[in-house]
C-alpha cells in the first residue's frame, strides 16, 4: 500500500481572504489534485467543483488578477459557437474568497447575432475534511461524507463545528448521491452576456481567529526603478499581505498576519512578529496590535505538555490539536514551543517604538517586557550557562523550536543529527539585542532595570564569544548551535547571517560572516542557502537543508544594510529579484537552492505555502535595505546601497510623516 503523501501546492491556483481559502486548477476546476478544496478555517467544506456548459468542459485560456482574494479565468465554449475561426463564445469565471467563503460568477459572453441557450451543469462535492489531515495525506481515506440538509433554497452541511451554506443564482439546485448539483438553461442574448454563480458562506461556532473586512492600516508605496522587480513584488507582497490578515476572536480589534495558506491560515508567534517588524516603514499600526495580541497570550505557568512559560510568548493558536507529520507529534491548541518568539517580541516593541509607536502604548505593554526579559533568564537559559536553548520536555512536540523547526535541520557537517537541549547561534543574537533594546526602552521611559539587562546582555556576549566560533579550512565561522554537550555544530548555514546588526559580532568577526555569505556555497543566486553545499546533508530540495527561503535572504539583507554592508548585500538582493520574478512575484515560502547558473528559473519546493507572510514581507525588507531606511527623531534617514540601480520611492508615510527618495547610480546590467 501506498504510504501517505503530502499534497503539491506549487502547479495550483490559490484565490484567499483569511479564514477563507480556493485551491483549483488554473483552470478553476477543483477535484484534480489532492490540495483542491473550498477551505475555511482548519476544515475543507467542499473535495470538487466542475463545471459543464452543453455536456462540454470550457477549454482555459488564461487565468490572472491582481488581489488575492479575487481572480478571472477565461474560456471557450465553442461547442457553442460558430463555425468561424474568431472565438464568439466566451465563458468568464469570477472567483472571490470572503472572509466567510466563496463566490463564483460564470458569466457567458457571445458576439453572435442570435441568441443562444446554454445548459449550464456543475457538479460540486462537499466535503468536512480538517486541514492536517488534508495535509499527511490522509483526507481521502478517512474522511466521512458530510450529511446534506435543504433549507430554504440552499443546502447546509457542518464540518469541525463551521456550518456551510450552499446557495445558487440563477440555477436550480438538487442533492443527488451525496453531491450537490445546480443546472438551468441559460439564455445569452444576440451580442450580450448572461450570468449565473452560485456562493458558500459559513458560520464557525469554534473559532479562535477571524478574517478582518477593513482596509489594512500600513502605507501602500509607489516604487518606480530602472528595474521593476521591486516594485512588483512589493504590490503583490502587500496584497497577499492584506488577505491574510485576521485577528482573535476574543478581540477583534487588534490584527495580525496568519502565517501563510493553505496550512497556516492563524497566529504564529514568529511569523507573525517578524512580519511585524518588516512592514515597520510603512505604519506602526499592525505592529502595535501584533504586539497586543500576543502579550495577551503570554506564558503564565509552566506545562511542559504545552511548553508554556511565564513569560513567553506562544508559537502557534488553533481551534484543535494539531496533527504532527510523526506518528506520535501533535501540538496542543495553544502551543509555546518557540525559543526565539520571546526575544523577537522585546525587538518588535522596541522598533515599533522607534518608528513612532505611541508612547502609551508602549507603556501599557511594560509589564510585558519585563515578563519577556525576564523569561530568557529563568526559564529560556534552563543550564544557567548563560545561553539560551531548547528541549522538547513533552516528546509530543517539535523537536526543533528555532525557526528551522524541521527534525533534521540542526546537523553536523558529517550529516548526523544534533542531540539537544541545543542553543541556537542566531537565537543568541536575538536574546543579545532583545535585552540591550529592552534596557533602552527602560531607561528611555524613567524605568528601573536598565543596567541589569545591558549587564545580563554583556555576559551573553562573552558566552557566544567563548563557545560558537569554530574553523575550518576557509577560516573562523559561528557553530549553527551548541549541542547537549555544548560542542558547536559545525555545519556552515545561514543562521550566522541573522547574527549581522545585533551588535554581537565584533567588526572581524561580520567580515568572517559576510565573507560566508557572498561564496557561492551559500549564495545560489536565488537567495541564500539554509545550508551550504559543502554539507553531507545538504540537498537543494531539503526543507531547512539546502533551500532558500525569502525572508532568511532578506534578514540577511538587513543584516548586512545595518552593519553597513550594502554592496556586499547586492548580490543577495538581485538573487531574490530573480527569484520573485520567476514566481510572479507571489514569493512562496521556500524554494529550491539549485544554483541560478544551472537553472534558468528558480525551481519549486513543490509542497512550499503561497503565500507565506514573511516571503511576502520580505519585499518590504529589501526595500528598507535598498534604500537604507531608519526612523531618526522626527524623520527617516536614508543611506541606500549604491550598487542597487536608479530607485524612486513616493508615497510612503510613517507616522504622519513622508517620504520621497530619488536614487542616482549606475542601473543594473540588462
Amino acid at each position: 500500500m501506498t504510504a501517505p503523501l503530502q499534497p503539491l501546492l506549487n502547479d495550483a491556483l490559490a484565490v484567499l481572504r483569511a479564514p477563507a481559502q480556493v485551491w483549483s486548477a488554473p483552470d478553476g476546476e477543483l477535484g484534480g489534485a489532492p490540495i483542491h478544496g473550498v477551505y475555511v478555517g482548519d476544515v475543507r467544506l467542499v473535495r470538487a467543483v466542475r463545471i459543464a456548459v452543453d455536456g462540454h468542459r470550457p477549454e482555459h485560456l488564461a487565468t490572472g488578477g491582481e488581489r488575492a482574494d479575487r481572480v478571472r479565468i477565461d474560456a471557450l465554449v465553442r461547442t457553442l459557437d460558430d463555425p468561424t475561426p474568431d472565438p464568439g463564445m466566451r465563458l468568464i469565471l469570477d472567483r472571490e474568497a470572503t472572509s466567510r467563503g466563496s463566490t463564483d460568477r460564470i458569466t457567458l459572453r457571445s458576439r453572435l447575432s442570435e441568441p443562444v441557450v446554454a445548459r449550464v451543469e456543475i457538479e460540486i462535492r462537499p466535503d468536512a475534511a480538517p486541514v492536517d489531515r488534508v495535509k499527511l495525506g490522509l483526507a481521502e481515506t478517512t474522511a466521512a461524507a458530510p450529511e446534506l440538509e435543504r433549507i430554504g433554497g440552499g443546502i447546509e452541511w457542518t464540518g469541525e463545528q463551521i456550518r456551510a451554506r450552499l446557495h445558487a443564482d440563477g440555477l436550480d439546485v438538487r442533492i443527488d448521491a451525496g453531491l450537490v448539483l445546480l443546472s438551468g438553461a441559460i439564455e445569452v442574448p444576440a451580442t450580450g452576456e448572461a450570468t449565473v454563480g452560485w456562493a458558500i458562506e459559513t458560520v464557525d461556532a469554534g473559532a479562535v481567529v477571524e478574517g478582518v473586512d477593513t482596509s489594512p492600516s500600513w502605507s501602500s508605496p509607489t516604487v518606480a526603478s530602472a528595474d521593476d522587480r521591486l516594485g512588483r513584488w512589493i504590490a503583490r507582497g502587500l496584497a497577499d499581505l492584506d488577505a491574510l490578515r485576521m485577528t482573535t476572536s476574543s478581540h477583534p480589534a487588534d490584527e495580525f498576519i496568519a502565517a501563510g495558506a493553505p496550512w497556516f491560515f492563524t497566529l504564529f508567534g514568529r511569523d507573525s512578529i517578524w512580519t511585524a517588524r518588516m512592514l515597520l516603514p510603512l505604519g506602526t499600526g499592525l505592529a502595535g496590535s501584533t504586539l497586543r495580541v500576543l502579550a495577551r497570550l503570554q506564558g503564565v505557568k509552566t506545562n511542559d505538555a504545552t511548553a508554556e512559560e511565564p513569560g513567553k510568548i506562544m508559537h502557534e493558536l488553533r481551534r484543535a490539536s494539531l496533527a504532527l507529520d510523526g506518528a506520535d507529534g501533535e501540538l496542543p491548541p495553544h502551543y509555546y514551543g518557540t525559543v526565539d518568539a520571546t526575544p523577537l517580541w522585546i525587538l518588535l516593541l522596541h522598533d515599533a517604538w522607534r518608528w513612532g509607536l505611541p508612547e502609551e502604548e508602549v507603556r501599557a505593554l511594560l509589564p510585558n517586557l519585563r515578563a519577556a526579559l525576564g523569561w530568557m533568564r529563568d526559564h529560556g537559559d534552563a543550564d544557567g550557562d548563560g545561553l539560551l536553548e531548547y528541549v522538547d520536555r513533552s516528546g509530543r512536540g517539535l523537536a526543533n523550536q528555532g525557526w528551522k523547526d524541521s527534525g533534521d535541520s540542526v546537523q553536523w557537517r558529517d550529516g548526523t543529527l544534533a542531540e539537544g537541549p541545543i542553543a541556537l547561534a542566531e537565537v543568541q543574537g536575538y536574546a543579545y539585542e532583545a535585552a540591550r533594546r529592552g534596557a533602552d526602552l527602560l531607561q528611555a521611559l524613567g524605568e528601573s532595570g536598565a543596567e541589569e539587562w545591558r549587564a545580563w546582555a554583556d555576559r551573553l556576549r562573552e558566552r557566544f564569544h567563548a563557545a560558537f566560533w569554530i574553523e575550518d579550512p576557509a577560516g573562523a565561522y559561528p557553530a549553527i548551535a551548541l549541542d547537549v554537550a555544548k560542542r558547536p555544530v559545525d555545519t556552515v548555514t545561514s543562521n550566522m547571517a541573522h547574527l549581522l546588526g545585533t551588535g554581537l559580532l565584533d567588526a572581524t568577526q561580520v567580515d568572517l560572516v559576510v565573507r560566508r555569505l557572498v561564496d557561492p556555497s551559500l549564495d545560489s543566486g536565488y537567495g541564500l542557502r539554509t545550508m551550504s553545499t559543502d554539507s553531507a546533508g545538504y540537498w537543494p530540495m531539503s526543507y531547512h537543508g539546502g533551500s532558500v527561503w525569502a525572508h532568511d535572504t532578506a534578514i540577511a539583507v538587513l543584516g548586512l544594510a545595518r552593519e553597513g554592508r550594502g554592496d556586499d548585500a547586492a548580490s543577495l538582493v538581485d538573487g531574490l529579484l530573480r527569484a520573485a520574478a520567476g514566481f510572479g512575484y507571489r514569493m512562496p515560502e521556500l524554494h529550491s537552492g539549485d544554483p541560478a547558473s544551472e537553472v534558468s528559473v528558480p525551481v519549486p519546493y513543490p509542497a512550499a505555502c503561497r503565500p507565506q507572510a514573511w516571503s511576502a514581507a520580505a519585499s518590504v525588507a529589501v526595500l528598507t535595505a535598498v534604500l537604507g531606511l531608519e526612523p531618526d527623531g522626527d524623520g527617516v534617514s536614508v543611506r541606500p546601497i549604491s550598487s542597487f540601480g536608479r530607485v524612486r520611492v513616493d508615497g510612503v508615510r510613517i507616522g504622519g510623516r513622508s517620504i520621497s527618495v530619488d536614487v542616482h547610480s549606475t542601473p543594473p546590467p540588462a
